[in-house]
């Protein structure tokens, strides 16, 4: 992540109706599938300043990891919580998990198989894999240079990566799908103008309101019909 994003990722994850509208989502997810015992022990890969943790902790014991230490701020209530390590052979958290989530993280690595196997070493039998990452290369941004993506994902691309870690697939969904082709105008304006990559901004309340409204009935209209299209790819596995 770019230091200068990283800097103000917190308010933007609180305040942009993008993050606010997944997490909306994730947690109806997580409630729709909930064991009757609770998800458990719950792992948060790549969780950042643990800023979905306020939300996960109603769901289980979780806990993340965060391989870039300058981003988690010792202040954080839930600070002893987060293992600050790479997420690879060497992270020996010492326990298994009953719930994994890697959410907009596979894209950021070269070798997305060995984090896949990570993961599935970590969970528990019949143990969950949540995972959101952002969809389609004919989406491809400043958005994405600024972020450091080494790829963007479809079920054709992503499939076979999970299958070959030894997950199996349970439910899968492209979400935000309004925004799929304000994406592609938005990748012709920035070839044709030559624009540099730079940080997003943040809506003023009423323009973010009427987005996470817009988000909210695609959600329930189209969702059902499983356009196959959008800017992020969702899917719910397991082990």
């Amino acid at each position: 992540m770019d230091p200068a994003f990283s800097a103000f990722y917190r308010q933007m994850y609180e305040k942009h109706w993008w993050f606010r509208m997944r997490e909306l989502w994730l947690v109806r997810v997580l409630q729709r599938h909930q064991p009757s015992e609770g998800w458990g022990a719950i792992l948060d890969v790549g969780c950042g300043d643990g800023l979905f943790f306020g939300e996960l902790a109603k769901f289980g014991d979780v806990e993340g990891v965060e391989p870039c230490g300058d981003i988690v701020n010792p202040a954080n209530p839930y600070f002893h919580k987060i293992h600050i390590a790479p997420f690879d052979q060497n992270f020996q958290p010492g326990r298994r998990y009953h719930l994994i989530l890697l959410l907009d993280v596979l894209e950021h690595l070269s070798a997305p198989d060995e984090a896949l196997r990570l993961c599935r070493q970590l969970l528990l039998p019949g143990g969950t894999l949540l995972i959101t990452v952002p969809a389609f290369k004919l989406a491809w941004t400043n958005h994405d240079v600024i972020n450091h993506h080494v790829t963007r994902y479809r079920r054709a691309t992503l499939f076979p990566l999970l299958r070959n870690a030894g997950f199996a697939v349970e439910e899968s969904d492209y979400w935000f799908q309004w925004t799929f082709p304000v994406r592609l105008a938005q990748r012709l304006i920035e070839k044709v103008f030559h624009l540099r990559p730079k940080n997003p901004v943040i809506p003023v309340p009423i323009i973010n309101r009427i987005l996470c409204g817009l988000c909210s009935i695609e959600h329930s209209v189209l969702g059902p019909l499983r356009v196959p299209f959008g800017t992020t790819l969702f899917v719910r596995c397991k082990k």
